[in-house]
């Protein structure tokens, strides 16, 4: 008897786990289909002894200080600071697009904010009502930016024009009129001093946790008898696609090896244009390991495979939300993460999501774990559920 079963082993999967087992000495079952735990964030060395991500970069960034403290008792942290390049017209130029990026594309010598602001103001196309991803750019930077950075990646990406998603795709890369060509703008730029895989081994390593990979809940939840559940999954599959599938982009990643200590001058380099692949990865600026060859990763997005990114349209939402109902009914059953809450989320957003998840559970359970009918061998639980 299990007091939780937790489905995916993921960042969500494993902190709430973690949670569960050290603050209320709960027994957890932590199962995934995968050989492996760590979800996309898993990494590994090659048969070249090069540490290389299997699902393409995972960069940690966050501002939270308490995501970082909780973090930090599983790893050590190494300093990194992600810079990204994009190959348009035959030069490699920054993205998030700066000044650098036009001075470069244009041959310029803006010199300030203001000459930076004023030049992409001239070119920028008023849009009276915000909706899609093409508006957020033609708004900012103006049609040529966007032709030549947005348009191609996104519909390589999607398998969609900007027109046709979301304005939240597009608006979370900024527009800069500085010289400031880091990725990112958070507070804390690190990555796990020994990889995610080692950060993940210790964060279950408590004798309440039993991992059980390459494991199909569908095939388990009737076999082992458990109080209560956390769902990390695909709501939709949890719910044996009730309302229909809901949509996901998929990538594959092709793994490659090179005689040569350093390909790129970045970790990673964007192709918004021609190419079939959409960035390629290299390993050694990410881990700052030592290594005469050089491990890279290129992406190809695919409309099949493992499901990576939720596909934000409005009818796909109204899809969710029916599932979503579904949940908030269903007793006994926690879903947490980016499947189970079909929205894309950084790493230290689902983090935050579970140790905010582990803080309703303890609150509605209190310290002393109440007996609970048990799940599994036709046990029917009774309890109240939440959804994060």
């Amino acid at each position: 008897m299990f007091d939780w079963m937790i489905v995916g082993a993921g960042f969500a999967g494993c902190v709430l786990a973690e949670r569960l087992a050290t603050e209320r000495g709960a027994t957890v079952l932590l199962i995934d289909r995968r050989p492996h735990i760590g979800g996309n964030a898993y990494d590994r060395y090659n048969e070249d002894g090069l540490l290389i991500h299997e699902y393409g970069p995972h960069i940690f960034h966050t501002n939270s200080d308490m995501i970082v403290d909780y973090l930090s008792r599983f790893t050590a942290w190494r300093p990194y600071t992600h810079r990204v390049l994009a190959a348009v017209d035959g030069k490699l130029v920054p993205i998030p697009i700066n000044r650098t990026t036009i001075n470069t594309l244009y041959d310029l010598a803006l010199t300030t904010d203001a000459e930076a602001e004023a030049w992409l103001a001239a070119r920028a196309e008023p849009v009276e009502r915000i909706e899609t991803s093409e508006d957020v750019v033609v708004s900012k930077v103006g049609r040529e930016l966007y032709e030549k950075f947005f348009r191609g990646y996104t519909r390589k990406q999607w398998g969609l024009d900007p027109s046709e998603l979301d304005k939240s795709v597009t608006a979370r890369v900024p527009t800069r009129t500085d010289t400031d060509d880091r990725y990112f703008a958070d507070k804390h730029q690190i990555m796990p001093k020994h990889g995610y895989t080692a950060m993940f081994s210790r964060m279950v390593a408590n004798p309440a946790i039993t991992l059980m990979l390459q494991a199909d809940y569908r095939d388990i939840r009737d076999l082992v008898p458990h109080r209560r559940l956390i769902y990390t999954g695909q709501i939709d599959e949890f719910f044996d696609h009730r309302f229909g599938p809901l949509p996901y982009r998929s990538l594959r990643f092709e793994h490659v090896t090179l005689d040569e200590p350093q390909h790129q001058a970045v970790g990673v380099v964007n192709y918004p244009q021609g190419e079939a692949f959409t960035r390629v990865t290299e390993y050694k600026h990410l881990t700052g390991q030592q290594h005469a060859r050089t491990a890279l990763t290129y992406e190809y997005p695919s409309a099949t495979g493992d499901p990576y990114y939720p596909v934000p349209r409005p009818e796909n939402q109204e899809r969710y939300a029916r599932y979503e109902a579904l949940a908030r009914a269903t007793p006994d059953v926690w879903f947490v993460g980016r499947l189970a809450t079909y929205r894309y989320y950084n790493m230290d957003q689902v983090v935050g999501q579970a140790l905010a998840t582990f803080r309703r559970i303890d609150e509605s359970l209190g310290r002393a774990e109440a007996a609970a009918p048990p799940r599994g061998l036709n046990g029917d639980a009774r309890r109240p559920h939440a959804i994060a």
